[in-house]
């Protein structure tokens, strides 16, 4: 039986649920899904400037699980715009 999930607090919630390359069509694109948690990451992390630990804490979680979420969630980004992918934010 697989470990509960902890609860990790987000204090976020995009306006946007969606971004895509311009000009072409939804239905021709591979989408990305980011999470919340991986969503809040990376605002912690790259807009407002905290170093992990203050960003670990923030999320009510350990360095090691942030740096974990910080690390899937820029790989998914950095595929999305270097394959030229959507990316759409889940609410769940």
């Amino acid at each position: 039986m697989p470990r509960p999930r902890l609860y990790r607090r987000i204090n976020f919630n995009p306006k946007v649920k969606y971004f895509k390359p311009q000009g072409v069509p939804m239905s021709r694109l591979e989408v990305v899904e980011l999470s919340l948690e991986e969503t809040e990451a990376l605002r912690l992390k790259n807009v407002e400037n905290l170093d992990q630990n203050e960003a670990a804490e923030k999320m009510k979680t350990s360095q090691s699980t942030f740096q974990r979420i910080l690390s899937i969630a820029n790989k998914k980004v950095s595929q999305a715009l270097i394959e030229g992918k959507a990316i759409k934010i889940n609410d769940k």
